[in-house]
């Protein structure tokens, strides 16, 4: 193929974004006469996966002679002229700045606290590479660029809502990850969860690893890594009851699965066997006490969130009958 042309200052293409993407152009010579559609785009942009470009072609970012091309096994032959848009990866564009609305409830030079809603996805991953809490931190302060996740030391599921505390200097995430790690970090939740125990307070200690049936899932398995989860229970109604849980370890979906694996899945649970009930579609865990040392000088530091609307509603209905 032949080389690409340099591109000009108004060889642009706008995508519904409004984000501007580089275009390149070449003709396809002799010895590319014949060749794949997908191939020859490696030869055009090698700094992007076969993968990536094919999805350009299914997507209608690339033409030959100024008609769209979409599909990837077209052969091709010399002389025709071949455009591409280059549009980045959803990767390559998710650490970026996004104004946002976030709900803070303390800051100063070193932290901030964030009540999250339920609903908001913390960090980019596949499926959600914009619109994270990452996302807005980028945009609430510029350091935030320089630090590892944003300063992000911990995560709740997308709909759990409630308390995090982010680090806004690396000192202060250094010290922060460290807490977390020696478990000086209290963090309790509030949970809804089907079933009528008759325990009042119960401890969890359950290996969590990643569920071999189902991957997207996480498991009470032998092998599994160390978690614990203190449980009380404050209040039982006909079919559910209201639960205070303790973390002691930071496992992935910890609370939900070690619920599960006693009988007692969240209400909207459903990946876990919670059945959405008493109006509320999410699962019924709210980060409700976030308490930690200052990095800065060890001074407590400790915030509270009232149940949200949503599972508040939920909550009185589930025991108020």
């Amino acid at each position: 193929m032949a080389e690409p042309d340099t591109p000009r200052d108004d060889e642009f293409d706008a995508e519904p974004s409004s984000q501007e993407h580089e275009r390149r152009m070449a003709f396809v010579d002799a010895a590319a006469h014949g060749q794949r559609l997908d191939k020859a785009l490696v030869q055009l942009a090698p700094e992007f996966s076969r993968s990536h470009l094919q999805g350009l072609i299914e997507r209608g970012h690339v033409t030959i002679d100024d008609a769209v091309a979409t599909t990837a096994a077209r052969r091709l032959r010399a002389g025709q002229q071949l455009r591409v848009t280059l549009v980045p990866t959803a990767q390559a564009m998710a650490f970026r700045p996004e104004p946002m609305q976030l709900c803070i409830v303390y800051e100063d030079d070193q932290l901030l606290v964030v009540d999250k809603p339920a609903g908001l996805v913390v960090h980019p991953a596949a499926g959600n590479w914009s619109g994270t809490l990452l996302n807005g931190l980028l945009a609430h302060h510029a350091a935030a660029a320089m630090l590892p996740r944003a300063g992000i030391v911990h995560r709740l599921d997308k709909d759990t809502s409630g308390l995090m505390v982010v680090a806004k200097t690396l000192p202060a995430m250094t010290a922060l990850v460290r807490a977390i790690a020696a478990r000086d970090v209290q963090r309790i939740y509030l949970a809804l969860a089907h079933g009528v125990p008759a325990w009042q307070q119960l401890r969890i200690e359950a290996p969590i690893g990643r569920d071999p049936a189902a991957r997207v899932r996480m498991a009470v398995l032998d092998g599994g890594k160390p978690a614990r989860t203190d449980v009380e229970c404050l209040q039982r109604g006909r079919q559910a009851c209201a639960l205070r849980c303790t973390l002691h370890t930071g496992r992935t979906h910890q609370i939900r699965v070690h619920l599960a694996s006693r009988g007692h899945p969240l209400v909207g649970d459903v990946l876990y066997g919670g059945a959405a009930a008493f109006g509320l579609l999410r699962q019924a865990l709210h980060a409700t006490r976030l308490s930690f040392a200052h990095p800065s000088d060890g001074r407590t530091m400790a915030f509270e969130s009232p149940l949200p609307p949503d599972l508040n509603a939920a909550w009185h209905a589930a025991l108020d009958g």
